[in-house]
This record gives structure tokens, sequence and C-alpha cells, in this order.
């Protein structure tokens, strides 16, 4: 996925969670990690969020809470954005819940396996890389045949 549309989506999960009710930054990362399955966003992605949304006059602080805290809440304005941006909502809503499920079906272990490799190729040997490749490439064949034909690979 691009990144300007993941932050397009965020941007929607964000405001679709503040539609729920008002809630600070800190339970909002929260709220998209466990609501959506999301590896919760960092504070340097959130707040800029915010920060846009407000400035576009679609969220308001109300107010601060505990240890101040700001309180944020979706507006009339932000309501009727939902509304009118209802299609992308969904597919945003898809997308994290694919999200979620590759994840828990080993997809967090691919990735994590995946920069792994890219973080040490340098420092592979020839032989590494070989034995690497015959994996991948088994794994991609087995990937296709079972997505494409709908079977089991065994």
């Amino acid at each position: 996925m691009e990144r300007p549309k993941f932050k397009g989506h965020l941007k929607l999960l964000v405001l679709h969670l503040l539609s729920k009710e008002p809630m600070h930054g800190y339970a909002i990362m929260k709220g998209l990690e466990e609501r959506f399955g999301i590896p919760a966003p960092s504070a340097g992605v959130i707040y800029p969020i915010l920060f846009s949304l407000k400035r576009a006059g679609l969220i308001e602080t109300i107010g601060t809470g505990q240890r101040e805290k700001k309180i944020y809440k979706i507006t009339e304005n932000g309501i009727e954005y939902l509304k009118e941006h209802e299609d992308e909502l969904k597919e945003a809503i898809k997308l994290a819940r694919i999200y979620r499920e590759f994840s828990e079906m080993g997809g967090k272990e691919l990735r994590e396996a995946f920069k792994l490799i890219f973080d040490n190729f340098d420092n592979l040997t020839e032989k590494q890389k070989e034995e690497l490749s015959k994996i991948i490439r088994e794994f991609a064949k087995r990937i296709k045949f079972i997505v494409e034909f709908g079977g089991s690979y065994e």
C-alpha cells in the first residue's frame, strides 16, 4: 500500500474512533491497535494527524484529562466528512482487518524475517544467500499455488 494512501486511511480511522467517544492521543494510539489491529502508531505519527484534523476543523480539543492530556472530539464537520468518505472508511477498515489477520497468520514473523535478511544482507555468505534464495523461491511458489489454485500445496 502506498504511504500517502495509508496516511489518509489512518486519518479516517482516527476520525472513526473519535466519532465513538472523545479521546486523548495515547488512547487513540491504543484504540487503533485494539480496534483495528494496527500496531500502535508512534506519537510522531498520531500528533501530526491530530493537528491536521484540527486545522481542517474536523476535530477540536475539549479540555485536558489527567496529567494535562488534550482530549480530542470530532466536530459536526468531522461527522459530515466521515459520511462523505464512507466508502474510503470502509476500505480503510477492510485493509486494517486484512493487515491484522495477515499478521496473526504469520505475517508479522514474515516481515521480521525479511527485515532480518535486509538488515544483514551484506554480512551473509554466498552459501547463506543461495540457501535463502532457494527457501524464498520455494515459499513464493507455494503461496502462488495456494492462492491461485485454491488448494493445499501438500
